[in-house]
C-alpha cells in the first residue's frame, strides 16, 4: 500500500487548511496581538475544522505576503511554536507548508511530527518572486537526513503565482515528475490562491496518472466539490471554509460543515 493510502486510509481525503496569522518579522504582521494572537486564531479554525470532521489538516503561513523563496528562520520557529501549543488538540493527521520553501518545509515537519508536507519541488517558473528552481532531489535527502522517511510529499505541479518555463503540457510534466522525482501525491493548481484549476487540466493530470494520487489543491468550493471528485483523489481546501469564502478571514464552522455533508453525500455515490 502506498503511503498516501496508508494515511488516508484509501478514502479521497479533504485536507482543510488552517491559515496562520501573518508570522514575525512579515509585513502583515499584528505585534499588538503578538505571537498568543496567533495560536488563538490557529486554535479557533484547528476546532472548527475538527467538528466539521475534515479528514487532515495542513498548517501554512498564506498571509506572509509578499511571499519568499526561502523564508527567514523567524517564520519557521514561529510556525513549530504555535504548531506545538496545539499539539495535543489536533485530532486529524496533519500536515505543514512553509510558502514557498522546501527546506523549511520539510525541516518544520520533523520538528512537529506532521504526517505530510505540501510544496514545490520540481519545474523551473517565472513567478512573482523571481525566478523559482526547486530542487526536488535536494529536499527529498534533506527529509530522509532529518529520518522522515516516512514523510508523505505532496507535489504541486501547477505553482500559484508562477507560470512555467517548461513549455511541455501540464500532463507530461506530471507524469516526467512521478517518474524522475518520487512523490507520493501529485496536486493540481489554478492561478493564485483560491482560483480554480481547470477541470481539464485535472482530467489530463489524472488520465497519465493512473497509480498515483491526483488532489486539486485550490479553488474547491461547495458547488464544484462533488464533480472534483468524480476525477480527483482528494482535494485541498480553504478559502471555501472562510467566513464569506475570504481566503484571509476564520474558518466559518457552518460552511465547513455544509462542504463536509456535500462531501460524505458526493463518497456515498
Amino acid at each position: 500500500m502506498s503511503k498516501f493510502n496508508a494515511l488516508f486510509g484509501g478514502k479521497k481525503p479533504i485536507i482543510a487548511m488552517v491559515h496562520l496569522n501573518p508570522l514575525p518579522g512579515t509585513p502583515l504582521y499584528d505585534a499588538e496581538a503578538g505571537i498568543d494572537g496567533i495560536v488563538e486564531a490557529a486554535r479557533r479554525d484547528l476546532k472548527a475544522l475538527q467538528a466539521a470532521d475534515v479528514d487532515a489538516v495542513m498548517f501554512g503561513n498564506e498571509n506572509d505576503r509578499p511571499y519568499e523563496l526561502k523564508v527567514d528562520v523567524a517564520s519557521t520557529a514561529t510556525m513549530a511554536y504555535v504548531i506545538g501549543q496545539l499539539r495535543t488538540e489536533i485530532e486529524k493527521p496533519f500536515g505543514v507548508n512553509v510558502l514557498w520553501d522546501p527546506t523549511s518545509t520539510v525541516a518544520l515537519a520533523a520538528a512537529t511530527g506532521a504526517s505530510f508536507v505540501r510544496e514545490i519541488f520540481t519545474g523551473t517558473y517565472a513567478s512573482d518572486m523571481g525566478p523559482w528552481e526547486p530542487n526536488a532531489g535536494a529536499a527529498m535527502r534533506y527529509r530522509n537526513r532529518l529520518n522522515r522517511a516516512d514523510l508523505v510529499m505532496l507535489y504541486n505541479v501547477s505553482a500559484e503565482f508562477a507560470d512555467s518555463l517548461d513549455r511541455r503540457a501540464l500532463a507530461d510534466r506530471a507524469r516526467s515528475a512521478v517518474f524522475s522525482s518520487i512523490p507520493d501525491a501529485v496536486l493540481v493548481s489554478g492561478a493564485i490562491t483560491g482560483e480554480a484549476a481547470e477541470m481539464n487540466a485535472l482530467e489530463s493530470v489524472k488520465a497519465v496518472l493512473s497509480t498515483t494520487p491526483v488532489l486539486a489543491n485550490t479553488g474547491v468550493r461547495h458547488n464544484t466539490v462533488a464533480d472534483i471528485l468524480k476525477i480527483a483523489d482528494g482535494c485541498i481546501v480553504g478559502s471555501s471554509l472562510k467566513i464569506d469564502g475570504d481566503t484571509w478571514k476564520a474558518v466559518d464552522p457552518e460552511r465547513a460543515k455544509e462542504f463536509m455533508r456535500i462531501v460524505k453525500t458526493a463518497r456515498g455515490h
